[in-house]
């Protein structure tokens, strides 16, 4: 069965406070090559069936409705992961 990763991000504009501590905690780590962490979501949608443009589009709406808050987020991924030859759910 194939599945639809969705990718949420704060949008750019915003503070991340998640990303900001993980960054704090990677310099306490002694990690310097990294200049900044910026945390998001993502989402696994399994299909029962075929991915077609229709599947596409209803996961795009749910994207935008239901899986990230428009006023802070921004939906910056969705692609779509088939199942390894001869996995069976």
């Amino acid at each position: 069965m194939p599945t639809i990763v969705v990718e949420v991000m704060p949008k750019a504009e915003l503070l991340d406070p998640q990303g900001k501590a993980v960054a704090g905690a990677l310099g306490r780590l002694g990690q310097t090559t990294f200049s900044g962490v910026r945390v998001g979501k993502r989402f696994e949608l399994t299909v029962d069936g075929h991915v077609d443009d229709a599947v596409l589009n209803e996961v795009q709406k749910l994207a935008d409705t239901v899986l990230s808050n428009s006023v802070i987020e921004d939906v910056v991924g969705i692609h779509v992961l088939e199942a390894p030859a001869g996995e069976t759910h």
